[in-house]
């Protein structure tokens, strides 16, 4: 309900209704038909607020956000992640340098209780240790690793 009182709207000279400026057809009111003359003038000072470029890095975040929840990836860990990638994508190189990540995701049962093989060291354990994601943002290929307490 907030972010629809911070839409853009207007009071309808015609039946005297508080209308946003998104409902208008064809300029007119879509309750009683009455044409906005100032429609244009006020629409203006609130085109610069939400940019192609900003409406795709949004969609862009709630994906990969929601993505890494999915996965159980705790929330501070994605958005420490996501403001990385954001400050590695604003050089004006524009060259990507790090885009690699990895990312701790809880252990499940399963996981708990079969034998894994440490990804630093190469032992083998069973009790214990993290279980990380490991991929590149340049690649859709996600690699699961698993890491022993004792490294």
């Amino acid at each position: 309900m907030t972010s629809r009182m911070q839409s853009p709207h207007t009071t309808c000279p015609g039946c005297q209704e508080e209308v946003f400026l998104d409902e208008l057809v064809g300029g007119k009111c879509p309750l009683c038909g009455c044409s906005l003359e100032d429609f244009d003038e006020s629409f203006g000072e609130y085109e610069g607020i939400l940019d192609r470029s900003d409406l795709s890095w949004l969609i862009f975040n709630y994906f990969v956000f929601k993505k890494f929840v999915d996965m159980g990836v705790p929330p501070h860990q994605i958005m420490e992640f996501v403001a990385t990638y954001e400050q590695n994508t604003e050089k004006p190189t524009g060259e990507w340098t790090k885009t690699e990540f990895t990312l701790e995701i809880p252990m499940n049962r399963w996981d708990q209780i079969r034998p894994k093989h440490c990804a630093k060291c190469k032992k083998l354990f069973f009790r214990s240790g993290k279980k990380s994601i490991r991929g590149d943002m340049r690649r859709t290929q996600l690699t699961i690793e698993y890491v022993c307490d004792r490294c």
